[in-house]
C-alpha cells in the first residue's frame, strides 16, 4: 500500500528547498492542502485521517480524538520547534512518532529577527516608513526612538535563541543583558558574562525592554500578565518571538492603553492566523509580524530537510533523529515497525 504523506497548512514546506518533497516522493504520496484553523474535529478527521504522515505547521490542533480516529497516522513531524498544538501524551498512547525540528536549527533566524523586531519598534521604522512614502516628509519630528546602548534588557529563557539573543544585545549594541530563566544555574549566566535575576518581577522593574524565548507550557502561559505588567517599568518595550500565550493579550492591550508598555514587537499570537480587525492592529507603536522568525533561506533549508529526514527515517524504520516522544518506541501500539 502507498504510503501517504500530508503537508498540512504549511506555506514553506518544500517551497525554497524543492527537493526535499522530490525525496519524499519517491517513497509515497505527497499532499499539500490547507485546512481552515475553525474546522470542526470531524471535518479535519474527514480531511486527513488516511495519511501516514503529516508534515505540521502552527495549525490546527492534533487532538486524542483525532489520533484514535486517524488509523493510519504513524508520524507527525513538525516543520518548526514548538508543539504545543499536538498533544503528545495521546500520540504516544496511539503508538505516533513526533517529532520537531532541533530548536539550535532555528537559532540565528530567530535571534535575528528578534533584534530586527526590537530595532524596528524603538526607532518607528514602519510608522516613518509609511509617513515618507505619503510625502509627509516634515513629520519627521515624530518617530523620534531612542538607542539601546546602555539600557537594559530582560531576557526571559537562556536556551538557544535567548542565550543568541543576548551575545548580540550586548556585543552589538551595548545593552546591559538581564537573563531571567529559572531551570539555569545562576554560575552559567554569569560565566557568560550576563547579570542574573532570580524573578521575572525583578527583571521587569529594572529593564527598559523585554523579549520571551520559552517553549509554551503550563508554567509559561500568560507569563507576562496583567500583575507582570504592573509591575513592568513604565514605558517597557515587549518583544516576542516564542510562543503568543506566553503574555496575556487583553492584559497587553490594556498597557499599551495605558503607556505601561511603551511599544511591542510581536511575531507570535494567541490566536493564529491574526485577523486583520484585531485590536494590537490598531496601535501604531506595535509591529506585528506574522511568524516567520525563522524564515529565512538558510533556517527554511535546515527545517525542511530535518522535517524530510525525519519522516523517510520512519519510513525505512529508524529512530528519527527529531522524535520527541521517545518513550513511543517501547510502545505495543507503535504503528512504525523499527528494524
Amino acid at each position: 500500500m502507498t504510503f501517504r504523506i500530508g503537508v498540512v497548512n504549511s506555506s514553506t514546506f518544500g517551497k525554497y528547498v524543492p527537493e526535499v518533497l522530490s525525496r519524499l516522493s519517491s517513497y509515497g504520496e505527497v499532499h499539500t492542502l490547507t485546512v481552515p484553523t475553525d474546522s470542526d474535529e470531524e471535518t479535519l478527521i474527514g480531511q486527513l485521517h488516511d495519511f501516514d504522515a503529516i508534515v505540521a505547521s502552527t495549525t490546527p490542533r492534533y487532538s486524542e480524538n483525532f489520533m484514535e480516529k486517524a488509523t493510519n497516522l504513524k508520524i507527525i513531524s513538525r516543520h518548526g520547534i514548538g508543539i504545543d498544538n499536538i498533544d503528545i501524551d495521546a500520540a504516544t498512547k496511539n503508538g505516533i512518532m513526533v517529532t520537531a525540528v532541533p530548536r539550535e536549527l532555528e537559532r540565528e533566524a530567530v535571534a535575528e529577527h528578534t533584534v530586527a523586531l526590537l530595532l524596528t519598534t524603538v526607532r518607528r521604522i514602519v510608522s516613518a516608513h509609511t509617513s515618507t512614502i505619503l510625502g509627509k516628509w516634515k513629520e519627521r519630528g515624530r518617530f523620534v526612538g531612542f538607542e539601546l546602548m546602555g539600557k537594559r534588557a530582560l531576557v526571559v529563557g537562556f536556551g538557544n535563541i535567548g542565550s543568541r539573543v543576548s551575545e548580540i544585545l550586548r556585543d552589538g549594541f551595548g545593552v546591559d543583558v538581564l537573563i531571567f530563566d529559572p531551570y539555569i544555574d545562576k554560575s552559567v549566566v554569569e560565566a557568560r558574562g550576563f547579570i542574573y535575576i532570580s524573578s521575572l518581577y525583578e527583571g521587569l522593574k529594572k529593564a527598559d525592554v523585554v523579549t520571551f524565548h520559552v517553549p509554551l507550557t503550563k508554567e509559561t502561559r500568560h507569563l507576562m500578565n496583567e500583575d507582570a505588567f504592573k509591575k513592568a517599568k513604565r514605558g517597557i518595550v515587549i518583544v516576542n518571538t516564542s510562543r503568543g500565550e506566553v503574555i496575556d493579550t487583553q492584559a497587553l492591550i490594556r498597557a499599551l492603553e495605558q503607556g505601561t508598555v511603551g511599544a511591542a514587537g510581536l511575531d507570535v499570537f494567541e490566536d493564529e492566523p491574526l485577523k486583520a480587525e484585531h485590536p494590537l492592529t490598531k496601535f501604531e507603536n506595535v509591529i506585528l509580524t506574522p511568524h516567520i522568525g525563522a524564515y529565512t533561506l538558510e533556517g527554511l533549508r535546515v527545517m525542511d530537510v530535518s522535517v524530510a529526514d525525519d519522516i523517510i527515517s520512519a519510513i525505512n524504520g529508524s529512530v528519527p533523529k527529531g522524535l520527541v516522544n521517545k518513550e513511543v518506541i517501547l510502545s505495543e501500539k507503535l504503528r512504525i515497525r523499527l528494524s
